[in-house]
């Protein structure tokens, strides 16, 4: 009995001793219990659910940054299709205001011609016309993969395909500029430069866009004028955001250098080749990520300041808005943070996007989200920018206001979302123009210069310059800062 008694003290004991050691650790994400001390014990059957729960809300959210170039492309091919009733290899036709407020930072001046394709099944043939217009072939990642130009044939060639195989060879010596890809979802943005309907016209009609295997017999796709419809070609919100990024990858490759993306998202139940169906515990985990990874997103976007290629002078609210190179690489990394950045707020991204590093062919694009006295832009304010005389435009200049909400063509009373060079503006007597946006109208002449902007709502400018001349890439013609209006 005595025996007994002792081993039973004893045990109490070790117990005691143990209870005594266990240690409860104070972190960012609450307190987190262990068995002993932090570094002698296990996490407890609470902490490791929740430090699980963690892990898999902070990889979503990484996750959604990394997925929002590959997300966009996928809701804006599905918008085409769904919501406009465009078929693969059919071109949208993006030409008014109307047309144009369901995509991400469309410009307002030139209309599009937007062709989704789909390789997986063979090579597709694109037969451009020679016509004065601007445009890339890009890959669902938004990689620029090469240029569209006029007088053009090409053949566009997906990841699984050969491109040295017979036929290809032999459509590549009569003329066809080969276009490889590594994915199977594509784009040919086109902008077409002419000013005149009969010019715009022609090259619709004469774009030919067909399957390969029509090569000989071609029965070009067409095109579908967007009409004034709605849609929403913006990276969705919620669930939806996970559900077009589950579709998508089922749909393409994956890349090499995102197969640990996809390690993290196998728990939260989105895998190639399995349906997207996430439980309960997945979906309360995702929803929380998708806006906390949107957060983050606009955070990364609306302060560029820890993006190198952003910018522009001292003491200027201006950014250099394509702070991503086109191909996404740096030296020793990829362009994670300045591509979610981009892509959060605007698609596609070639070397033509990038004038000022080309000597300015192509275009540049300037980006501010606050005033000169550092505010953030306020649709409820008025607000001025002097544009300096001769604007460093070869083409011409535009300034567009988009709302942060779609980062789309601002939907105001008046039905415009820009002012350019291309317009009537009232022009000062030393060269110079005034604009105006904000919720009030200005009185007589000045309305010509006048953009509207909405109480309760925020925005953004871009102003672009297409063809941008020394004085704008030296710094000698410097754009001033958008001011409050007296």
């Amino acid at each position: 009995m005595l025996k007994h008694l002792t081993v039973t003290a004893s045990a109490l004991a070790l117990l005691a001793a143990t209870s005594l050691s266990a240690e409860t650790v104070d972190t960012r994400i609450g307190p987190l219990e262990f068995t002993h001390d932090f570094a002698n014990g296990y996490p407890t059957t609470e902490a490791q659910e929740k430090l699980f729960d963690e892990i898999d809300f902070q990889r979503a959210c990484q996750v959604y940054l990394w997925a929002l170039p590959i997300v966009s492309m996928e809701q804006w091919r599905w918008s085409h299709e769904n919501e406009l009733g465009v078929e693969n290899g059919q071109a949208l036709y993006a030409l008014s205001y109307e047309d144009k407020i369901g995509g991400l930072t469309y410009n307002a001046t030139t209309p599009y011609v937007l062709p989704f394709i789909d390789l997986t099944e063979e090579p597709w043939i694109v037969e451009v016309p020679s016509a004065e217009l601007r445009g890339a072939f890009n890959d669902f990642w938004q990689v620029g993969v090469a240029k569209v130009e006029g007088g053009r044939k090409y053949i566009l060639v997906g990841p699984d395909a050969d491109p040295d195989q017979d036929d290809v060879l032999e459509a590549a010596y009569w003329g066809f500029q080969v276009v490889k890809f590594n994915t199977n979802n594509v784009l040919p943005g086109i902008r077409l430069m002419a000013d005149d309907d009969e010019t715009r016209q022609a090259i619709l009609d004469n774009l030919k866009i067909y399957p390969f295997s029509e090569r000989k017999d071609p029965k070009p796709r067409g095109y579908v004028p967007a009409d004034g419809k709605a849609y929403s070609a913006w990276q969705p919100r919620g669930m939806a955001y996970w559900e077009r990024l589950a579709d998508v990858i089922n749909k393409e490759p994956v890349q090499e250098r995102d197969r640990f993306f996809l390690a993290m998202l196998k728990p939260l139940g989105i895998e190639k080749g399995k349906p997207f169906e996430p439980g309960e515990r997945q979906r309360k985990i995702l929803e929380e990520a998708a806006l906390v990874g949107e957060a983050m997103a606009k955070a990364n976007d609306f302060n560029k300041e820890r993006l190198e290629d952003a910018f522009y002078v001292e003491d200027s609210m201006w950014e250099f808005a394509t702070v991503s190179h086109p191909s996404q690489r740096r030296e020793h990394h990829d362009d994670l943070d300045a591509r979610a950045a981009w892509f959060y707020e605007a698609v596609t991204n070639d070397p033509r996007m990038h004038a000022q590093r080309y000597g300015g062919e192509g275009q540049i694009y300037m980006a501010t989200y606050r005033d000169g006295d550092g505010d953030w832009l306020d649709g409820g304010t008025n607000y001025t920018l002097n544009v300096p005389p001769d604007a460093p435009a070869e083409a011409f200049w535009s300034m567009t206001v988009y709302d942060v909400a779609t980062r789309a063509l601002t939907i105001n009373n008046e039905k415009l979302a820009d002012r350019s060079s291309k317009m009537d503006l009232l022009v000062n007597d030393d060269g110079s123009v005034d604009l105006y946006i904000g919720p009030d109208k200005p009185e007589g002449d000045k309305a010509e210069n006048w953009i509207e902007t909405l109480p309760g709502k925020a925005w953004f400018p871009y102003f672009r310059f297409y063809s941008p001349k020394d004085a704008f890439i030296d710094r000698t013609w410097v754009l001033p800062n958008i001011e409050k209006a007296n």
